[in-house]
């Protein structure tokens, strides 16, 4: 017995004249936001690295830094034979003092800032060429180089050794005949400005 068959069904007729809402892409209304999202992310990133990195130079900085000895040598002659007292000029304001070498690659960078720093700033510069050779050889040198800031002569490295100094360049703050702050490498003026400042104010 066969079957009857069954024709096919018949689509109802479309109305030509109903409008279509024109679909939103997914994709369209993702991307502004995919887009905030990984601004977010970055910045994110970027702050996390930041403060990994600021931690880390904060703490080689401290290792490195030079520390007071108990019972320093704050009266000192420079390389020209004038005497310099640390322990007086910091009485009435924060004085810089600069541990730096002719030899220093690093120093070629920041001796002109702190060269910089002694003609222009209210505060006193003192610094301490460490194993520079003669007087006559530090003098020439700093008169080829232009540098304008008191020197003292640290042609055995002694000085230096007992500040525990561990590179150049090194920077120290005395305040009052006290050593207030610490620090090492590239510094630009505006930041030991800044520093000498605060060392002033508090």
């Amino acid at each position: 017995m066969t079957s009857p068959s069954v024709p096919p069904a018949t689509p109802p007729p479309s109305d030509s004249h109903t409008p279509t809402t024109p679909k939103t892409s997914k994709t369209a209304k993702n991307k502004p936001t995919t887009a905030l999202g990984k601004a977010k992310s970055w910045l994110w990133t970027l702050i996390k690295y930041l403060a990994i990195f600021l931690l880390v130079y904060t703490a080689i900085n401290w290792w490195r830094q030079p520390v007071m000895p108990a019972e320093p040598n704050l009266q000192l002659t420079d390389y020209q034979g004038q005497t310099v007292d640390i322990a007086a000029l910091s009485e009435d304001s924060p004085v810089l003092v600069y541990f730096w070498g002719t030899w220093c690659p690093v120093c070629k960078i920041t001796s002109p800032t702190v060269s910089s720093l002694a003609q222009n700033s209210p505060y006193p510069v003192v610094t301490i060429a460490v194993q520079s050779g003669s007087n006559q050889e530090l003098g020439q040198f700093m008169q080829s180089k232009g540098y304008q800031f008191t020197a003292i002569n640290d042609e055995s490295g002694e000085m230096f050794n007992a500040w525990e100094g561990k590179v150049t360049p090194s920077f120290v703050i005395m305040k009052e005949g006290e050593m207030t702050q610490g620090l090492t490498g590239v510094q630009p003026e505006w930041s030991l400005r800044l520093r000498l400042w605060l060392s002033s104010v508090f």
